[in-house]
């Protein structure tokens, strides 16, 4: 019996097989030799091949001769059945897992009755698969059949997974934000006045966010939709990572604090930490109503859309009065990591 298995970019042969016993007639094992010939030569040297069953016959617990296909780990004394098997694999360039690790007696015994112990039953496999074979033994106590215990062999086969060109969705370059384009910006905004639109909230939050996303794409443009590696990795440089174990440190200071002054002295210093004005060049979004940051749904009025550039100093403003209050803009939930930054260290310009 065979059995084609294809596992990832490999394709496995199993072949399972029966010879006859030794008081048989020669025509009769002949034959049994010839059909498991002609099965090895129709599988491909590309595929990998493995061959178990119960062969009959002893092949000793040294090579003799065999030192390709022989481990030099079997048991007892070699007979013409192992003989045979031992020419076999020479011929098609096997391996027997079974002499191949050293092991116990109790873990090379395949089959056992009331009046002997032998090693009949064998896995092979081809020499240039042989890294692949990881252990073979016999796993005493479990048996398969009257008198025959399981021989097991371990394979590892390696699967690569195949890197896939995957294709997003298209979004909008929120980053090429300038000052230039958010008067642009503002100007096409102001002249198709989706925020005067009428109705219920939802209905004029779906018109105002159209209107943004449409008017933005024509401004801004649109990314390809292909993913380009460890995008939005960027802003991890050494400045941030400095900062970063700074507040780590101020706050384990704190958490230590004993008496009342300590924790009172360590709070101010955690506090003079996660406030500190520059991040290196780390650049984020938020919607202000009048100078506070209400992308947590604070009920008010959305008068401004604020890029800021902490390292540079310089921030570029779009600033829409009348603009009834949105719970989030679209392009917000585009940013995954957004750095938390002191407002009270800013001065934004807002609008009436």
């Amino acid at each position: 019996m065979t059995i084609k298995l294809v596992v990832g970019e490999c394709t496995l042969n199993v072949v399972s097989a029966y010879a006859p016993q030794a008081g048989l007639d020669e025509e009769i094992k002949r034959r049994f030799w010839e059909g498991l010939d002609d099965i090895v030569r129709n599988i491909p040297h590309s595929e990998r091949l493995f061959i178990g069953g119960d062969f009959n016959g002893h092949i000793g617990s040294s090579a003799n001769g065999y030192t390709e296909v022989h481990g030099g780990f079997g048991f007892r004394e070699q007979n013409g059945g192992g003989t045979s098997l031992l020419d076999f694999s020479k011929t098609f360039d096997l391996v027997n897992a079974n002499s191949s690790f050293l092991k116990r007696e109790e873990h090379l015994v395949t089959y056992q009755s009331s009046v002997a112990k032998t090693q009949i039953d064998y896995l092979l496999l081809r020499r240039c698969d042989r890294r692949l074979c990881e252990d073979c033994k016999v796993i005493p106590g479990k048996t398969l059949a009257t008198q025959h215990r399981l021989l097991v062999m371990d394979i590892g086969i390696m699967i690569r997974r195949m890197k896939r060109s995957v294709r997003g969705r298209p979004r909008i370059r929120w980053s090429t934000f300038t000052k230039d384009k958010a008067h642009e910006l503002e100007g096409r905004l102001s002249v198709m006045g989706a925020w005067r639109s009428s109705g219920d909230a939802n209905t004029m939050w779906s018109a105002t966010a159209d209107c943004i996303r449409k008017t933005a794409r024509e401004v801004l443009g649109i990314s390809s939709g292909c993913t380009g590696g460890h995008i939005g990795d960027w802003w991890w440089n050494a400045v941030v990572q400095g900062k970063v174990e700074a507040k780590k440190a101020a706050y384990l200071q704190l958490v230590g604090s004993t008496s009342e002054e300590e924790k009172r002295a360590n709070s101010e210093r955690n506090h003079v930490v996660c406030s500190s004005g520059s991040v290196g060049g780390v650049c984020r979004w938020r919607l202000f109503k009048n100078g506070r940051n209400i992308l947590g749904g604070v009920s008010g009025r959305l008068v401004g859309m604020v890029r800021l550039d902490m390292a540079a100093g310089t921030g570029a403003g779009l600033l829409l009065p009348g603009w009834p209050l949105l719970a989030g803009l679209p392009a917000m939930k585009q940013y995954k990591r957004i750095l938390c930054i002191n407002l009270n260290m800013m001065q934004i310009p807002v609008g009436p």
